[in-house]
């Protein structure tokens, strides 16, 4: 059979009476596959070092940029207390617009690991009232959390973990199978760093549902309890005035300061309730170790897939 090469052929239609004329492409097959055919099918594009770090670098751009403009002396209760009136005449005009632009400033605070969290949830109790002040923060903080735990994931995360030894590898497996609860008790005792929460679970490959939920579960109480705090914050207010105003008329005005510390919130009550919760969390991994020395198969806890590998899309 001779070789055939693709061509046109013209044919008549038969059943036109007009003569009109149509074309059939007959493709060469004998000659091997197409040019089409001959190219791999790609899953997609490889990602370079670039689009990995890039996400990164802007994040850390933008840290600097905000301590460098000094915008971190405004993050302060006797800042709040100054701009009081206004910021309240902001809220009662467009209560919709002011929630949307704290959400939007809580979740830049967050993801740019800046000072202030707990001032900030303060401030949605002042200007929003403890419960709905009290979710918007929940949700802006989970939000600004996400962003970070996902760029640090998709950035040094993996490259971490291909380069860690066997021990390392081996604990960051086990705190995969136990995320959640180790995740939440982290949230809930106020003994480490918001922002070391949000990139150390991304250096162990945490599932992101899992980061989530744990997230949004354990900065409840906290939230809702500074959300308490900031709806009498007026009360706060005045007792700090009265106080200045007394100082005023027993010392000089050079030895009297109006001072409103966001420390003085975080009592020893809140604290130790916050640990109580914390210790809550942790006793089912407590419970598994334990029924793991008696030789018992614990059940999967949240956050473990059945193959015991972690989920890396």
């Amino acid at each position: 059979m001779d070789h055939v090469t693709p061509e046109r052929i013209w044919i008549r239609s038969a059943s036109d009476k007009g003569g009109a004329v149509g074309s059939v492409t007959v493709n060469d097959t004998s000659s091997g596959p197409s040019m089409n055919d001959a190219q791999p099918q790609r899953d997609g594009p490889r990602r370079g070092p670039l689009r990995r770090w890039l996400p990164l670098l802007v994040l850390v751009a933008a840290v600097v940029a905000v301590w460098a403009s000094g915008l971190t002396q405004y993050l302060s209760l006797a800042s709040i207390a100054e701009h009081r009136d206004l910021l309240k005449a902001h809220v009662a005009a467009n209560v919709t617009a002011a929630l949307a632009l704290y959400m939007a400033v809580y979740v830049a605070a967050i993801a740019l690991s800046l000072p202030g969290g707990t001032l900030l949830t303060v401030l949605g109790g002042f200007l929003f009232g403890w419960l709905a002040g009290g979710l918007a923060t929940v949700v802006a903080a989970t939000s600004g959390a996400t962003v970070v735990f996902l760029i640090a994931r998709s950035s040094f995360g993996a490259v971490l973990a291909e380069k860690a030894g066997e021990r390392v590898n081996a604990f960051a497996k086990g705190f995969r199978e136990d995320a959640f609860n180790y995740l939440l008790f982290l949230r809930l005792v106020p003994l480490f760093p918001f922002w070391l929460v949000n990139i150390a679970p991304a250096l162990f490959n945490v599932r992101p549902s899992t980061f989530m939920l744990s997230t949004i579960i354990g900065i409840i109480p906290a939230t809702f309890a500074f959300s308490v705090l900031g709806s009498g914050f007026d009360s706060i207010i005045a007792a700090q005035r009265a106080a200045y105003e007394a100082c005023l008329k027993a010392k000089d005005a050079g030895h009297c300061h109006f001072n409103l510390d966001a420390g003085a919130l975080i009592t020893p009550q809140i604290i130790a309730a916050l640990v109580a919760l914390g210790v809550v969390a942790i006793i089912p991994v407590a419970w598994k170790r334990f029924r793991m020395r008696k030789g018992e198969k614990p059940a999967a806890s949240i956050g473990q897939k059945d193959n015991g590998h972690a989920d890396t899309h």
